[in-house]
């Protein structure tokens, strides 16, 4: 198989298994992961998702192009997630991504793509179109400028030289950087805080950072945003009020 998914109580797990191929994203594992957003997003049991890679020297070296593309019809690389062409998809769920070794290319756009971000001490990340002599309309290019400081993410994108995780975090690309075999762990730790919340009001949240984050201050402190809406009445927002007031630890429902 391209990706192995798997359920454990409210955590959805991705993960990418051709380490053969350093997870190369092939049009088979694109179309798994498209499959496995969708799942993710319409199942509501589930309140996070980690993004992970079976262990090996990369998280992910990029697309797979041996076969060509279809920008019409990708999701997970070629569109969607990473936004490079092809239908977007804007994933509901909180993303967790779980990054070692070489995170490269389409792979590091993937990353970027996460709410959250740990990584390996072994992790480096690195945009190597330019040094190969080729250049799209790589989504990966318009992430990293606005994730990373301007001149490094510049640095990265003119020369193709690599970012180290330690760096990585020191720039805040990443929010945790851990011992290769304390990674699986720092994600489930990231993932119990999430599920910690009230997972309507998570979801709320990033829809109206993520929106108000292309728009200017005054239109997005102006703007109503249509899952904070729903929220109101809801009876997990109830059960907030009542936690609080009989000092306890809420009970959420997702509903």
């Amino acid at each position: 198989m391209s990706i192995t998914f798997t359920k454990d109580g409210h955590v959805a797990r991705v993960t990418l298994d051709n380490p053969k191929a350093l997870n190369a994203i092939s049009p088979a594992m694109d179309d798994a992961l498209a499959a496995a957003w969708t799942e993710i997003d319409n199942d509501p049991e589930i309140w996070v998702a980690i993004l992970d890679a079976t262990p090996g020297k990369a998280f992910c070296s990029g697309a797979d192009v041996s076969g060509g593309t279809d920008r019409n019809r990708r999701m997970a690389l070629g569109g969607g997630l990473t936004g490079v062409g092809g239908p977007q998809y804007h994933l509901r769920t909180p993303l967790i991504a779980a990054v070692h070794g070489y995170v490269i290319g389409g792979g590091f756009e993937l990353a970027m793509c996460a709410d959250i971000i740990v990584a390996a001490e072994d992790a480096q990340f690195f945009i190597p179109e330019v040094k190969a002599g080729i250049i799209g309309e790589a989504g990966i290019i318009h992430r990293a400028i606005r994730q990373l400081p301007h001149h490094i993410a510049m640095g990265m994108i003119l020369t193709g030289d690599r970012l180290p995780a330690a760096e990585a975090g020191r720039y805040g690309l990443v929010n945790e950087v851990v011992p290769v075999d304390e990674l699986p762990a720092a994600a489930d730790r990231w993932a119990t805080k999430i599920i910690s919340c009230a997972p309507l009001a998570v979801q709320a949240a990033k829809d109206a950072a993520l929106r108000g984050l292309g728009m200017p201050l005054e239109q997005a402190l102006t703007t109503r945003y249509e899952p904070i809406e729903a929220y109101a009445g809801t009876k997990d927002q109830l059960e907030g009020i009542t936690a609080f007031a009989e000092k306890r630890k809420p009970v959420w429902t997702g509903r």
